[in-house]
């Protein structure tokens, strides 16, 4: 069994059709996340259904502005849910700690390390931490895609064994679900399956998510270190059963890849935030993903962006455009363009703050 678990639950499990919480799904998942913290596993609960809860609760007018109702809705409808989650985690003794967050929270060093103390010490303490996007204050060039997206980046910080995504279908399929010529796919390792050429990307009711973007932050996840289950969160007990692990209950499951150093971690789900850029030559990329802890050398560099500083990050961009890293300069831009000729000048990005994606 896992001893420690990043949970997301989302809005499509959480909701009844007429758009309010599904109290009864929602305390059976809590007798569940009980039953788990009786064991000993630490658990992170990222839970959807404020928005939609809030749409239960609120009238407004047809033609406001999606911001400022969202706002709203967000405000009102996570009261209700918090307040539920603490109501029915109480009768089994437990504690719990609300955290919003905004996708600004991720974006420095510090804030990163602020937050995982926090959970850390919640954790320590047998509380167990449910978070949420603080959609009160996001507007929507700083929102994350959706809690998909957050759940993975808090289960890649607090570095847990697993991370569950708990949707309404059984995970991810060679077509669509409601096609009985779909087929569900049961493991996927690495890049070997183009996700896109057969996920739909309609979004859920209620999420503003869909499978294409579970399956983009599930394998991100996976490649850190962490084994990833896509699952139906409306099945009996299947918080029990995916902890377990032992393959009882179908879904999808992403094998976890080799784990990698906190600051790496840190970079990689850091590389939305900055835009100083570094592009590389084929000879450059080639020698990066080569079997060998490579640097970056100014040799391989074809165009500097950004005047950035020492200890910036820099997102890495090959021959053919493509993002294929984040790393940390080693100097500033100036120095940069003062070396640009000198071969054997020091990497611009040293491989100790070097991350590829896979």
């Amino acid at each position: 069994m896992y001893k420690s678990i990043t949970v997301k639950i989302g809005s499509n499990v959480l909701t009844r059709p007429d758009k309010k919480l599904d109290t009864a799904r929602i305390e059976h998942l809590v007798k569940q996340i009980a039953e788990l913290h009786r064991l000993g596993v630490k658990i992170i609960l990222v839970s959807s259904g404020a928005v939609a809860s809030g749409r239960g609760m609120v009238e407004l007018p047809a033609k406001m502005d999606a911001v400022s109702e969202r706002q709203i809705l967000s405000s009102v409808g996570q009261i209700k849910l918090i307040s539920t989650y603490a109501a029915l985690l109480e009768k089994h003794e437990i504690s719990c700690a609300q955290v919003l967050v905004t996708k600004q929270d991720f974006r420095t060093r510090e804030h990163y390390l602020n937050m995982k103390n926090c959970l850390s010490s919640l954790l320590d303490r047998e509380i167990i931490p449910i978070i949420n996007e603080n959609d009160a204050i996001s507007v929507t060039a700083l929102m994350f895609t959706d809690n998909d997206e957050l759940a993975g980046l808090v289960a890649t910080m607090m570095n847990t064994e697993a991370y569950f995504i708990l949707s309404n279908v059984d995970g991810i399929y060679t077509g669509d679900p409601a096609d009985a010529k779909s087929a569900l796919i049961e493991e996927i390792k690495g890049s070997e399956t183009d996700l896109s050429s057969f996920i739909t990307t309609r979004k859920s009711n209620f999420g503003r998510g869909g499978m294409l973007t579970k399956g983009r932050v599930a394998r991100n996840v996976a490649a850190a270190g962490i084994t990833v289950h896509i699952a139906n969160g409306t099945l009996n007990n299947i918080l029990l059963d995916l902890a377990r692990n032992d393959g009882t209950v179908p879904h999808t499951r992403f094998v976890a890849g080799s784990a990698h150093p906190a600051i790496k971690k840190w970079m990689a789900i850091s590389v939305d935030f900055t835009e100083f850029e570094v592009h590389i030559n084929q000879g450059a990329a080639r020698a990066l993903f080569s079997p060998r802890a490579t640097s970056l050398l100014l040799a391989g560099v074809t165009e500097l962006k950004g005047d950035f500083k020492k200890g910036d990050l820099l997102r890495i961009i090959d021959h053919n455009h493509q993002l294929i890293g984040i790393g940390k300069a080693q100097y500033d831009r100036k120095r940069a363009d003062a070396h640009l000729e000198d071969t054997k000048y020091k990497p611009l990005v040293h491989y100790d703050y070097l991350y590829l994606f896979p």
